[in-house]
This record gives structure tokens, C-alpha cells and sequence, in this order.
């Protein structure tokens, strides 16, 4: 396992601390999961989709939640009571899941959406209005005498 030291980059920025606690979690995800298979598209600077394979899973059987800034993706299919046959071969996987997903400061997951299998997720990035650059003016001593002199008038 490697180790890296983020200490050099804290001290020239400040805030980003919470890259080392992303790093630390990142061992704590299980990410050698490969079932069931997804696809992270980018389809503008802003928006995203996560795609998953969840053949056999109905909306009852899927459960998404964000917490904390962490998508989690979970499905669970009850096993039926009373099999009227025995399978011979059973391919399809029906295993019960568990995915997260860390998202980024201000993802939002915008909608989801069960089609043929495949559970689409839509994800925007939104800047709230206070976050967003804005012009700062600069105040010079004329301005500042004219301001002045407006309020003593």
C-alpha cells in the first residue's frame, strides 16, 4: 500500500483538508465490487449520469441515498417463498449490492430513473449564488470624500 504525504500542498492553500480524510476513505470503500456494472458519464462541465446494471431489480428493490456528500446505491431482491422449479444453471445474478459514490462539494443528484434494466442517475453540480465569483469595486479616497459628503447633505 502506498502513503502519501499532502502535507507540502496545506501549506500553500488553504481549505483542503478534507482532500486527506477523501484519500483516508477512499481505502474504506469497497471498490474491488464489481457487480453490479456501472458507467460515470460527464456529459457537460455540470452534469453527469451514473449508469447501472440492475437487470432483475424492480424500484422496490433499490434504495439510493446521499448522506454526507455519499451517494449509496443498494438493492436487495426477497427470495421468493415458493420455487415451482429448480434452477439448472442460474447466470442472472440476484445478489443483494451495495455502492457508494463520494460526490463532490455541491452535486446534487437531480433524478433517477429505472428503463430496461438499467438505473440511470442524473447528477448536477450547482454553485450556490453567494459562491459564485462576483466583481469587487475598489474604493479610492475620491469616492470615498464624494460618498461623504452625499451623507452630510
Amino acid at each position: 500500500m502506498r502513503t502519501f504525504d499532502l502535507s507540502p500542498l496545506f501549506r500553500t492553500s488553504v481549505g483542503f483538508d478534507h482532500v486527506n480524510r477523501l484519500l483516508e476513505s477512499a481505502q474504506s470503500f469497497n471498490s474491488a465490487s464489481s457487480y453490479p456494472p456501472y458507467d460515470i458519464e460527464a456529459w457537460d462541465e455540470n452534469t453527469y449520469c451514473i449508469t447501472m446494471a440492475v437487470a432483475g431489480f424492480s424500484d422496490d428493490d433499490i434504495e439510493v441515498t446521499v448522506e454526507n456528500n455519499v451517494l449509496q446505491i443498494s438493492g436487495h431482491i426477497a427470495e421468493p417463498k415458493d420455487e415451482k422449479c429448480r434452477y439448472l444453471h442460474r447466470g442472472i445474478a440476484s445478489r443483494a449490492f451495495e455502492h457508494r459514490f463520494q460526490l463532490a462539494d455541491h452535486i446534487l443528484v437531480i433524478g433517477a430513473k429505472l428503463e430496461n434494466g438499467l438505473l440511470h442517475l442524473e447528477l448536477a453540480r450547482e454553485i450556490p449564488e453567494e459562491l459564485k465569483p462576483r466583481h469587487i469595486t475598489i474604493n479610492t479616497e475620491k469616492a470615498q470624500k464624494t460618498i461623504t459628503a452625499d451623507k452630510a447633505a
